[in-house]
């Protein structure tokens, strides 16, 4: 049976009733995460499957086709840690222009009361849904009396007295704050993914790359960093990566190519992890390869040197 199901409309999902919490989950940083063990630990009381409910492509996504906001992660890495954190069913709606024209009544009756058997629905601080934003907690209140749920919304989460918010960490990362940004996802700034072939440029410039695709998203980075990458030995790995465009070789989609110092291997089809440490500069357009093939071993020298000084990050308990 699928843990992920796409459709407003269809049967119902969850006989013995459900918990569920909505959001749109991007990063699924510290706020997120508190929010989603919230409502596996109701459901886990209840007896009732856990439901994470979000939409791809997010609202915002949708409402700017031409200029859309950047993501922390794309659906896939979304879903995988959705998964990971022990709920029953994923629901990543597909938000379209029938989803935006329905209005909040209609989608507490067709997915919460009818597609899930809701018990209780938990949102975060500010919650909005439903055409134009027409629906709110109290809203949820107010159906839920109807359908036989309740409805309430988690406390914001503070650390140092800031609001954690995927808003805040796109900031950080933008910043090259990767301090800040880790303090707020509860860990490092990492993008996961299958290595995809590329068009081996890097391999004839001596800077071999594995590459990974964002799921067609704009991404929160663009530049060059000294990275980590996780899923090729027992330790993450020293390495140096871009992420962009690549403009001296006439690119367009964003790709991310990370070159894996002193490694030897074949890494097509493998799903790794690269982990962000810091910032080396933006992404630059040269006049010839020769210019290009001088900066990336200034950047690799500089990403060395920035790794040796720099501890692998360790969750505390």
């Amino acid at each position: 049976m699928s843990r992920l199901f796409r459709d407003v409309d269809g049967g119902p999902l969850c006989p013995n009733g459900s918990v569920v919490c909505i959001g749109a989950f991007d990063g699924l940083h510290l706020g997120h995460r508190a929010l989603v063990r919230h409502a596996v630990e109701r459901a886990r009381a209840l007896d009732a499957a856990a439901v994470a409910l979000s939409f791809e492509p997010l609202p915002r996504e949708f409402f700017a086709p031409y200029a859309p906001p950047p993501r922390l992660s794309p659906p896939r890495a979304k879903l995988a840690g959705l998964l990971a954190l022990d709920v029953d069913r994923v629901g990543l709606l597909r938000f379209d222009a029938g989803l935006s024209a329905m209005p909040a009544e209609a989608f507490v009756e067709r997915v919460l009361a009818g597609r899930l058997s809701a018990r209780e629905v938990w949102v975060g601080p500010g919650f909005r849904f439903g055409h134009r934003r027409g629906g709110d907690l109290e809203l949820l209140r107010r159906e839920g009396l109807h359908h036989g749920f309740t409805a309430d919304e988690i406390a914001p989460l503070l650390l140092d007295g800031e609001r954690v918010s995927s808003t805040r960490i796109r900031q950080a990362l933008v910043e090259g704050d990767f301090a800040r940004a880790t303090h707020l996802l509860g860990r490092p700034y990492a993008v996961s993914g299958r290595v995809v072939r590329g068009q081996r440029l890097g391999r004839t410039l001596g800077y071999p790359t594995a590459n990974l695709r964002f799921g067609g998203k704009v991404p929160a980075l663009r530049g060059i960093y000294a990275t980590r990458v996780h899923g090729v030995a027992d330790q993450p790995w020293p390495s140096v990566s871009s992420f962009g465009t690549r403009p001296t070789v006439g690119g367009v989609e964003p790709l991310l190519e990370a070159h894996l110092f002193d490694f030897d291997g074949d890494l097509y089809g493998r799903r790794i992890e690269v982990e962000f440490v810091a910032r080396l500069r933006d992404e630059e357009k040269f006049p010839d390869l020769p210019a290009l093939v001088a900066q990336m071993n200034r950047d690799a020298d500089d990403a060395r040197r920035i790794l040796q000084q720099h501890s692998p990050w360790r969750a505390t308990a």
